[in-house]
């Protein structure tokens, strides 16, 4: 299954949504316009918006998420490779590095996650 595409204010929503879920639509409203900025009808227009594309469920005015953070995070990841260093993963990360000092502890964690994944 694929990730439905999030744009950036949809993905801040889903941040709130994901660290209070489940929650009743008007308190979901309430954080938004406290952390966002944003009124009642953006939020609900946000929470239509996300149902009809398959990211939320609005039930009994109770919003779910259904799809994770992790799975965004991942879908906006592959995308980025994909249409940035031609789906190259490699060139992806060479070119983070070479951007960003990476620490001792960053690079072990790297290297145990390629090692991990590498035995799969």
């Amino acid at each position: 299954m694929s990730v439905p595409k999030i744009f950036e204010s949809e993905y801040r929503f889903c941040l709130i949504l994901w660290e209070n879920e489940p929650i009743a639509s008007a308190k979901l409203a309430a954080l938004c316009k406290e952390k966002l900025g944003w009124s009642r009808t953006t939020t609900y227009t946000v929470i239509k918006r996300l149902s009809d594309r398959g990211v939320v469920r609005n039930e009994s005015s109770t919003v779910t998420s259904l799809v994770s953070k992790d799975e965004v995070q991942a879908s906006e990841i592959d995308e980025l490779v994909e249409k940035t260093f031609e789906g190259s993963l490699p060139s992806f990360i060479a070119a983070f590095a070479k951007h960003k000092k990476l620490s001792e502890n960053e690079i072990e964690q790297l290297r145990n996650m390629i090692d991990s994944a590498g035995g799969e």
